[in-house]
Formats: structure tokens, C-alpha cells, sequence
């Protein structure tokens, strides 16, 4: 198997290069770009499977990076920024990036999370709540289709693109139809680690799959709110 490769993009040289040493001592290949554009182009030319993402950036800033991105690519982003408010990760999450880390930042952890998106994004489809799951390939639940060996969901049979993040929430729900899910339980179960003050994580992602799935997210057909317990799609 090749080796994985992620693309460093930021406009402090420092910072991209100490962030390639600790991914090259974990076998990881890396490329580097300084800013918005020149990342654009290196993902037309590289199969890239994942991206450190800077916001702040000359000529192409980090957020109209990603939502260029988005337009055809699902691999997994990673935010990174100098804010660390609540908003800004928000906006980040809303715009599709899948995890979101502050400067200054600790460089083993950022690895780690590079570790897991790359373990989520390449081996989709693990560490479900239900062991007693069928064997199909395919979930169909009320005109939504999860076909679980192409990763595609499509709603009355039209395809919906989705991040590997959103994918593994949707085939999380419909492999437990029926069950009430807390954001606790859909936290650790897809992002596979601890909980931890994470609610915005959830609920931002959450919501962003029902403006994808649902005609009116107001009053979705499918991932519901149980007031006060979690999450749940009906069976």
C-alpha cells in the first residue's frame, strides 16, 4: 500500500516545516503549499488524503480554500488558526473542514489527529454501537439509500455528497434506526476518542447533513432530536 500523503498549507515557513518533520517520523509523506491558490493546484496534480489547512492566508485565504475544495474532493481538512473562539471553529465545521486544532498547538496531538481522520477517511465504516449489523452492502430507510462499500448516499435517488465525517454519521444512525443516539455515543463512536466538551462538533455536523439530506432541515425526515437525550433516525 502507499504510503498516505497529506499537504501542509500555510503561509509560515516554520510552521509547515515543523509540522512535516513530525508527520515524516510517522511515515507519512507530505507536501507543502503557502497559500490557497498554490494548494488548489497541487491536489489537481497529487492524490492527496489529507489537508492541514491554515485560515489565515495571502491571495487565497483558508475558508474559500476549503469551500473550493468541497466543490469535488471529500478528503478529510483540518483546520488550523491563531483564533481560537467558538465562532471561528464553527465557521471552519460549517464549511465543511472535518476537524479544527488553535495555534499554538501541540505537534503530537496534531499528528494524532491526523492519524485518526486518515484512519477514518481510508478504512471507513468501523467502530459501530450495533454488532448485530446485516451484512448488505446497502441500508435503505424511507428513500435514504447508504451503500456502505461505495460510501454513497443518495435521498430518492439522487447522490448527496458528503465528507467522510458526515458519511460515517449518517451510516451510524441507519445501522442503529430506531435508537436514540447522545452526542457522546456519535462522538466517540465516529471520531473514535474520548468525549470531551465536543457538543458544537456534533450539532454543527449535524446540522450541516440535514441542509444536505433534508428538503426542509426544519423539519427533517430523518436525523431527529430527542430533546434532552441525543439523536436518532426513526426505523
Amino acid at each position: 500500500m502507499d504510503k498516505q500523503k497529506v499537504l501542509i498549507v500555510d503561509d509560515e515557513k516554520e510552521i509547515r516545516d515543523a509540522i512535516e518533520i513530525y508527520l515524516k517520523g510517522s511515515d507519512i509523506d507530505v507536501l507543502k503549499a503557502g497559500d490557497g491558490l498554490e494548494a488548489l493546484d497541487i491536489l489537481e496534480k497529487e492524490n492527496i488524503h489529507l489537508i492541514i489547512l491554515d485560515i489565515m492566508m495571502p491571495k487565497l485565504d483558508g475558508i474559500r480554500t476549503c469551500l473550493k475544495i468541497r466543490e469535488n474532493k471529500n478528503i478529510p481538512v483540518i483546520m488550523l488558526s491563531a483564533k481560537s473562539e467558538d465562532a471561528d471553529k464553527i465557521l471552519g465545521l460549517n464549511i465543511g473542514a472535518d476537524d479544527y486544532i488553535t495555534k499554538p498547538f501541540n505537534p503530537l496531538e496534531l499528528v494524532a489527529r491526523v492519524k485518526s481522520q486518515l484512519r477514518r477517511f481510508l478504512l471507513l465504516g468501523d467502530a459501530n454501537i450495533n454488532s448485530q449489523v446485516p451484512s448488505e452492502d446497502e441500508i435503505e430507510i424511507r428513500g435514504l439509500n447508504i451503500n456502505k462499500a461505495s460510501n454513497i448516499v443518495k435521498v430518492d435517488g439522487e447522490e448527496i455528497k458528503l465528507t467522510p465525517l458526515e458519511f460515517k454519521i449518517v451510516l451510524l444512525f441507519a445501522e442503529n434506526a430506531g435508537r436514540v443516539l447522545s452526542i457522546k455515543q456519535i462522538y466517540e463512536n465516529v471520531w473514535n476518542e474520548s468525549f470531551y466538551k465536543s457538543e458544537n462538533t456534533v450539532t454543527v455536523h449535524i446540522r450541516r447533513i440535514r441542509e444536505k439530506l433534508e428538503i426542509n432541515p426544519k423539519e427533517p425526515k430523518y436525523i431527529k432530536v430527542v430533546w434532552g437525550i441525543g439523536y436518532k433516525i426513526d426505523k
